[in-house]
């Protein structure tokens, strides 16, 4: 049987060693080499040859987009596969297209973390699970397809002028009675439109919407650049 050669990249040295432990359990996977950073990836990838690398996107001494980059440009065979707790939906669509062939969410089980690798071996690009099916994992498609433009973002979040304004009050800790208030709506309204922006985004929480509209700079030119229909 061969084996999956695994090279793992994870600068928490808890996490890092409980993923090994892990994956070394597996039959068919190999751990070829674990590092805290990817400052030499390219030199690592070379003497340890894997065909899947697992990289956190949280590193705090490396920026993980240009350590994906750089391993798509110099070994295009090799697999990426990024961890994150929640990554932002820019975010994803930039891994997507500098490379990146799965999603493994932090909080996934044990199941989904090895069907994820065994999929992405077998060439099958894998998503948050929360994006399947979404207008958003529609948006990647696009950047897997050769599109280079975060435009694409931009054109397919079309927001009201009110789900704007509600956006704006979430990001600042406002409730949807707050919202009601502030902006003389019935807290049913409200609701409703909380709802409709969540589905917009593919998001399923508040506290998703206010991380997101305050720091993604995608969302925030998305937001100012397309024109508002009406409420």
């Amino acid at each position: 049987m061969k084996r999956i050669k695994i090279l793992l990249i994870e600068d928490n040295r808890l996490l890092r060693d409980g993923i090994e432990a892990m994956l070394k359990k597996q039959a068919d996977m190999k751990i070829t080499a674990t590092f805290g950073n990817g400052e030499n990836i390219v030199k690592m990838i070379g003497e340890h040859k894997p065909s899947i690398v697992l990289l956190d996107l949280g590193l705090r001494n490396q920026n993980s987009l240009q350590i994906v980059k750089s391993t798509k440009q110099h070994f295009s065979a090799v697999k990426i596969i990024a961890m994150d707790l929640v990554p932002l939906q820019a975010d994803i669509f930039e891994f997507v297209q500098a490379g990146v062939s799965g999603f493994i969410l932090k909080d996934a089980t044990i199941n989904d973390f090895l069907k994820t690798i065994r999929s992405v071996s077998q060439g099958s690009q894998v998503l948050p699970p929360n994006l399947t099916g979404s207008l958003f994992s529609q948006i990647v498609d696009h950047a897997v397809n050769g599109s280079k433009s975060t435009k694409l973002i931009e054109e397919s979040i079309r927001m009201t002028k009110r789900e704007k304004q509600v956006i704006e009050l979430i990001a600042e800790g406002a409730t949807n009675k707050e919202i009601a208030q502030k902006l003389h709506l019935s807290p049913y309204t409200v609701k409703s439109h909380v709802h409709n922006i969540l589905e917009k985004l593919a998001l399923h929480t508040r506290v998703q919407i206010a991380r997101y509209a305050s720091t993604s700079e995608s969302y925030k030119a998305a937001l100012e650049s397309t024109s508002l229909i009406g409420e």
